[in-house]
C-alpha cells in the first residue's frame, strides 16, 4: 500500500503514463526515518514552509524562520519546532489543532539548491519539555513523520543569503518588536510578549 498516492494522484499518474515512475521513486526515496544527512540539512536551515488546512480542508501555507538549528531532529520519525511570537492570528497552529495533518518544506536557494518534504502528524503543546530551554518559544509543534521525500530541486533558482532575520530569536538578545505592531490600527489591541526562555 502507498503511504505517497491517493485516487487523484493515480487518475493523473495514469493519464499521464507516470504510474510505474511514481512508484518507483516512492520505492527508492521515500522513507519513514530521518537519515543523518536529512537530519544535517534541516538543522542547518534558518527557515522552512508549513503547510496545513482546517476542518474543512482549506488549504494555508506559511513561512517559518529562526536560527539555523532551530528545527530538531528529536527522533528517528519526528522532528519539533518554536513557534514564536508573531502576528497571533495562529492560522498555522490553530488548523493543526482542527486537522493534524502537515506538510513541511525544507528547501536551500542559496549554495547547493535542495529540497526535502516532511510530511506528517502535529501536535502542539505549551508544556513540551523544549519550550522551557527554547530561546523565544511561546509553543512546540512536533511532527510524527509519515512520509520523508526528497524533492528534484531543478527549478530552485541561485539565491545568496545575505543576512539572517534581526527578529530570529537568539540567546541572550531581546529581538526588537516590528513596526506593525506600533501602526494606530493595531497598537492598543498588541497583547505583551509572553514569558519565554532566554538562553
Amino acid at each position: 500500500m502507498t503511504i505517497m498516492y491517493h485516487e487523484g494522484n493515480r487518475q493523473l499518474q495514469d493519464e499521464f503514463d507516470s504510474r510505474r515512475l511514481a512508484d518507483r521513486l516512492e520505492e527508492k526515496l521515500t522513507r519513514t526515518s530521518f537519515t543523518p544527512d536529512d537530519r544535517a540539512f534541516i538543522e542547518s536551515l534558518p527557515y522552512f514552509f508549513l503547510a496545513t488546512a482546517d476542518a474543512e480542508g482549506r488549504p494555508d501555507c506559511s513561512f517559518k524562520g529562526g536560527t539555523p538549528g532551530f528545527v530538531r531532529v528529536t527522533g528517528p520519525s519526528e522532528l519539533a519546532f518554536p513557534d514564536y511570537d508573531g502576528n497571533g492570528m495562529f492560522k498555522s497552529l490553530g488548523n493543526i489543532a482542527v486537522n493534524a495533518g502537515a506538510g513541511l518544506l525544507f528547501i536551500a536557494m542559496h549554495g547547493k539548491p535542495r529540497r526535502l518534504r516532511v510530511n506528517g502528524t502535529a501536535t502542539v503543546s505549551r508544556d513540551d519539555p523544549l519550550v522551557a530551554s527554547t530561546v523565544g518559544a511561546q509553543l512546540i509543534v512536533r511532527v510524527a513523520v509519515r512520509a520523508i521525500f526528497p524533492n528534484c530541486p531543478r527549478y530552485v533558482p541561485a539565491m545568496e543569503l545575505v543576512e539572517p532575520s534581526i527578529y530570529a530569536p537568539r540567546p541572550g538578545a531581546e529581538p526588537p518588536e516590528p513596526a506593525w505592531k506600533g501602526f494606530a490600527d493595531f497598537a492598543e489591541l498588541v497583547p505583551p510578549r509572553q514569558q519565554t526562555c532566554k538562553g
